[in-house]
């Protein structure tokens, strides 16, 4: 009760927000809510009790095939030697299956109507791939140059097979990309009928992809839709992906005796679990992560919270730090703690030792109770409440901020809202792979057609008006599908490996729900519309214009982000008024943001001038190996006042801790 009336009380000095920033608060006890179903938490509770613990035979999960007894020369048994062992095996899986079959039908059958219409084709692949066949059908000549051009191509490869069969030295036809990780294995040149099959594979890839990419007569949107499906496609059927012919798989069968079929089919059916029905495959140990305790460790309190955020502030690392805080705004679409997943690779726990002072905002995952809230509630009770929470926790009127990905969409808008308003308390902002201009935001872009978006708001006003998490992270899996979809499936399934203990893979999985206005808002207003760059964003009655923001602006980019391209964020950099910076680090979203000094991994390029092309900009880039995070320091050090102050701990000033970091809001899991 105390933490609820230390919630409304600080709220109450919460003067400056442009309208109330809070419309009811959240307590703790309601933040910490789990949505698990309760079949499946019964279930969950059920297989811990000791007394099944006791008896494995008795437990709903099947056993993973790794029981074994000992020979009487001291060497364990493979499972298909000890009768017992696999007859208990097969047992456990058969009652396993009927358990989950049965939660499956059950679940179908009271899924309303219009999410079982909205799931038959919600990407409309359908249509998509009919209308690039009919072009390609409708025009003979050219399939057949199509066809000649791929008879050529195998012609050169029985050529090339035949020559190496005799033990001549050949080239081969066709050689896959240098960063196609699924033919490394030696097997796939060394031996000749698996050679065949994966250079036979790339002959059809290739050529698939050039019938869309020459198909007559279609739109380009529609080419790149038909393009990305093509991928999916072609990704799902490569041999890598089927267990006679992946060398790796073989080896491991023979090895195992087969058991690690055993173990993938083990796999199987927990994710078949986790998913109710639907395959959620396990990217990381889900088990051995537990957030608060070996990950998101850095010291700090909760000292404000509302319907939307909890708002925590870090314990310094230093006697004296900068006066002017730094405030962060990761994604809503994710946990915060990207940002501080492990002592050794924190970015809030090296900020802290950089003698800031250092707030971050905890979005909440939002259940049917938020289901109304909209992108303007998220601008006022995120953006506005958190700078004037910090001034109150601090004394100090004026914040650096950070904002990560969508997180720095939503405060681009509120620092244009701030210009038109003449509030000037955010003195500098930085932003890591954020987007503002999205005329070149990547293959996303092929998400938002009237038709797909039709059909996401069935799949969400059929969820209770929540877009699901589940539903975002399939879509980002599919950006990537060799590496985030079948490596996991060959892994899990095929190889019968356990779950990586892997920090980020475990963030990953731990996505966020949003509410049905917020997500659909920013689908129209910024993917299909792109009303900001055009100055037609309209938020608060006020049309947001980004010229008129002439604070310092910091814009980092990944060259391999498949998310937020470099060339889109390159485009953003180009619509603010006052001085920016643009920043190219290497690898992607998530690691190109993640590097930590002491890592010695990847570079970064530089030019302190903006000319009109990310071309131009690269032209005289300088290239500096490893982590980005000390020149962005000291670009921060550069714009900021420069003067410091015996450090803060949270508490000291105005709000009083509410309870511990990483705080409850982030413990909420998605269904």
């Amino acid at each position: 009760m105390a933490e609820t009336d230390n919630t409304d009380a600080t709220a109450k000095n919460l003067k400056k927000t442009p309208r109330k920033a809070t419309k009811k608060r959240t307590t703790t006890k309601k933040a910490t809510r789990k949505r698990t179903p309760a079949k499946k938490a019964a279930r969950k509770a059920a297989s811990t009790k000791p007394v099944q613990q006791k008896k494995p035979a008795s437990s709903s999960k099947p056993s993973s095939g790794k029981e074994k007894t000992t020979r009487p020369d001291g060497v364990k048994k493979s499972v298909w030697e000890d009768v017992g062992a696999l007859t208990e095996y097969i047992k456990d899986v058969s009652g396993y299956n009927q358990e989950i079959l049965t939660d499956i039908v059950d679940k179908q059958t009271k899924k309303p109507a219009a999410a079982q219409d909205s799931s038959q084709d919600p990407l409309n692949v359908t249509d998509t791939m009919m209308g690039v066949y009919q072009s390609i059908f409708t025009n003979p000549q050219s399939l057949m140059r199509s066809q000649f051009r791929m008879w050529e191509d195998y012609a050169r490869l029985a050529e090339s097979m035949s020559k190496k069969v005799l033990g001549q030295e050949t080239d081969p036809a066709v050689k896959p990309d240098v960063t196609d990780r699924r033919f490394s294995h030696p097997a796939w040149q060394e031996n000749h009928a698996l050679d065949f099959i994966k250079q036979s594979y790339l002959i059809m890839s290739q050529h698939a992809r050039n019938m869309v990419e020459e198909a007559p007569d279609i739109d380009e949107h529609k080419r790149r839709k038909a393009l990305f499906y093509t991928e999916q496609f072609l990704a799902a059927i490569a041999p890598t992906n089927f267990p006679t012919t992946n060398p790796e798989v073989i080896e491991e069968a023979l090895k195992s005796k087969g058991e690690n079929f055993l173990r993938g089919y083990k796999n199987l059916l927990e994710d078949m679990e986790r998913g109710e029905g639907e395959l959620e495959m396990k990217q990381a140990d889900l088990d051995f992560f537990k957030v608060g305790k070996n990950i998101a460790t850095t010291p700090g309190k909760v000292v404000y919270q509302n319907d939307l955020i909890q708002l925590i502030q870090y314990a310094p690392a230093t006697a004296e730090v900068d006066e002017r805080p730094l405030l962060i705004f990761p994604p809503w679409i994710n946990k915060f703690y990207i940002l501080d997943l492990q002592p050794e690779n924190s970015l809030i726990s090296w900020l802290t030792e950089q003698g800031k002072t250092v707030f971050v905002v905890s979005w909440v995952n939002p259940g049917k109770d938020l289901a109304h809230k909209t992108f303007e509630d998220y601008m006022f009770e995120g953006i506005y409440a958190a700078v004037e929470a910090v001034e109150q926790a601090t004394g100090v009127t004026g914040v650096d901020t950070i904002g990560y990905c969508i997180g720095g969409t939503l405060l681009s808008v509120a620092l244009g809202h701030m210009a038109e308003k003449g509030d000037d308390r955010i003195k500098s902002a930085t932003f890591f792979t954020a987007q503002m201009d999205f005329e070149e935001a990547g293959d996303l872009l092929l998400f938002v057609d009237d038709e797909q978006i039709k059909n996401i708001e069935k799949q969400i006003d059929a969820a209770g008006g929540i877009f699901e998490a589940s539903s975002m992270s399939r879509t980002f899996n599919m950006l990537r599908p060799v590496d985030l979809i079948w490596s996991v499936y060959v892994d899990n399934y095929l190889l019968g490996k356990e779950a990586k203990r892997f920090d980020l893979l475990y963030w990953n999985s731990d996505a966020t729900d949003m509410p049905k206005d917020v997500y659909l808002f920013y689908l129209r207003e910024f993917y299909q519309h792109n009303r900001l760059t055009k100055k037609e964003l309209v938020i608060d009655g006020v049309t947001i214009d980004l010229n008129k923001v002439k604070i310092p602006v910091f814009m980092q980019s990944g060259e391999k982000d498949h998310i937020a391209p470099f060339r889109s964020i390159y485009r953003s950099a180009k619509l603010y008024g006052g001085p920016v910076t643009f920043m190219l680090a290497g690898s992607g979203h998530i690691a190109g943001v993640i590097n930590h000094p002491n890592k010695k991994k990847y570079h970064y390029r530089t030019n302190e001038t903006l000319p009109d092309t990310v071309e131009g900009w690269m032209g005289v880039a300088e290239k500096h190996d490893y982590s980005w995070w000390p020149y962005w320091h000291k670009w921060l050090e550069k714009v900021g006042i420069g003067k410091k102050v015996p450090a803060r701990k949270p508490g000291d000033g105005a709000l009083k801790p509410i309870e511990d970091a990483p705080g409850s809001y982030v413990l909420v899991k998605s269904d």
